[in-house]
Formats: structure tokens, sequence, C-alpha cells
């Protein structure tokens, strides 16, 4: 039979084996910026097509979506078909280069109003930009016909090559 003492040293080191674990899972995260790098820099990344070609169907043109998460679907799936080549194939490598959480607001026509970093990414500037950069050149995203005005969020997924993944169609993460 345990006495309370033993229960209470077997709690507390349990406990301390979970913070140690928790902190071992982080002690892989960076914010170094010497460290972080390591990808592609900026100046690699493949440009933005100045015309698309294979636009988009007249029927995806427009959103049918009633709510936000609704549209998300729509905003992450136009950006996808835009940046094919961009998309990082399979599950994610545990380890990104950034994560990045985007607020997008679209007008009625689909055009980019404003953006909003919920959580920015500003250990890679450059990747700050570059996703800024592809959400803009994206537009006209599709119209959202059931709202006004719609302010869709992401999570970016951002390897060390430049490609990404989106949250709303990643395929997972290892």
């Amino acid at each position: 039979m345990h006495t309370f003492r033993q229960f209470k040293s077997t709690i507390v080191a349990a406990l301390m084996g979970t913070g140690a674990l928790g902190l071992s899972l982080l002690s892989g995260c960076t914010t170094d910026v010497s460290k972080a790098k390591g990808g592609y820099t900026s100046q690699d990344w493949p440009a933005l097509p100045t015309t698309r070609p294979g636009a988009l169907p007249s029927t995806a043109a427009s959103s049918l979506a009633s709510t936000p998460k609704e549209y998300r679907k729509d905003a992450a799936s136009h950006l996808y078909g835009i940046n094919k080549e961009r998309i990082f194939k399979g599950r994610m490598p545990p380890m990104l280069q950034a994560v990045g959480v985007l607020d997008v607001d679209i007008d009625r026509q689909g055009q980019v109003k404003a953006l909003s970093w919920k959580r920015a990414p500003k250990h890679v500037p450059e990747v700050m930009a570059e996703i800024e950069r592809m959400v803009k050149a994206a537009a006209p995203y599709p119209a959202p016909k059931n709202l006004s005005q719609v302010t869709y969020t992401d999570v970016w997924l951002w390897h060390k090559s430049g490609k990404f993944q989106l949250d709303t169609l990643t395929e997972g993460q290892d």
C-alpha cells in the first residue's frame, strides 16, 4: 500500500516528465533567423504568373458560402488552383520554416481589401512578404454572393523549400 507521500512523489515525477517532454518538443522550434533560414530565399521562389492560364471557369468565379468558415474552403481552393507548383505534396514534416495565421478581407467582387496577421512569422519577414504577395496576386477571389463581404482566416504552413499548405486543405503533418 502506497503512502500519501509516495503517491505525491509519483505525481510530481509524472508532471515533471510531462513538462520535460513538452520542452523537448519545443526545443526544435526556433525564432533565430540564422537557424530558421536554410531554405529558399525570396529570390529563389518561383515568380507568380502575371497572367493565369486556364483561369477559373465562370462557375468557380463566385462562392455560395454563407459563413466565413465556408468561404475559407473556397478561398483556399482558389489559392491552390493558382499556385499549383507551390503546394507541398503529401504530409508536412514536423519542422516547418514558418507557421502564420492570416485574416483576409474580401469585398463583394472578390477583391482583397485588407490583410491582418493574427500570428505573424516575424522570424522570417521574407516569408510574410511572400504570403502577402501571393494572397494579393490571387485576386479576384470567388465573389461571396451570400455575404456582403467576408473576412476569412487561414493558417499558412510554410516549408523551407518555399512550398506551402493551408490548414484548410492540409494533408497533415508528421
